[in-house]
């Protein structure tokens, strides 16, 4: 793979890419056959973004196109803190690095915009995301609880940007 750039992407562009990239990435993490279509994937994205005006959606580009993304709001509670709602890469491209270079650029990207924390929530039975988040610095807070429609337990973290 060749250079790989993180940048914020504006308003409005590479929803389709990050929607479809979510719904290949759960599928192959989730050992689904079929990946979901893009009209139910996109009102996922697309609910993150509009839910305030400083949701942003942060892209990887590599080869001329989109390979991973992180859809990011603010928490209600506390606009300082940005709630990672989704982190993604294309399976094709797992193992390359994209996710990693992502996910540690993440942090710098959101304190340009203001956000001085950053929260999110992983299932405990996805190791190469726990592993990666662990050793990027989050750490864990509060206990394991079910996910709200899968029942899969899923662990929350904190990073101070």
């Amino acid at each position: 793979m060749t250079t790989v750039d993180i940048h914020l992407a504006e308003p409005g562009l590479h929803l389709a890419e990050a929607a479809t990239i979510w719904a290949q990435a759960t599928a192959a993490r989730d050992g689904d056959s079929e990946v979901a279509p893009l009209e139910l994937a996109l009102p996922l994205i697309d609910r993150v973004l509009g839910s305030s005006p400083r949701a942003r959606l942060v892209v990887a580009g590599a080869d001329g196109r989109i390979v991973g993304f992180a859809a990011v709001e603010p928490v209600p509670a506390d606009e300082s803190t940005a709630h990672v709602r989704y982190l993604g890469v294309e399976p094709g491209s797992w193992g390359s690095g994209v996710g990693r270079r992502l996910a540690a650029e993440l942090p710098v990207l959101l304190a340009t915009v203001g956000y001085t924390h950053g929260e999110l929530a992983v299932y405990l039975d996805n190791p190469r995301a726990v592993t990666l988040y662990e050793s990027l610095g989050w750490l864990r807070y509060g206990d394991a609880t079910p996910h709200p429609r899968s029942g899969r337990l899923e662990q929350r973290y904190r990073l101070a940007f």
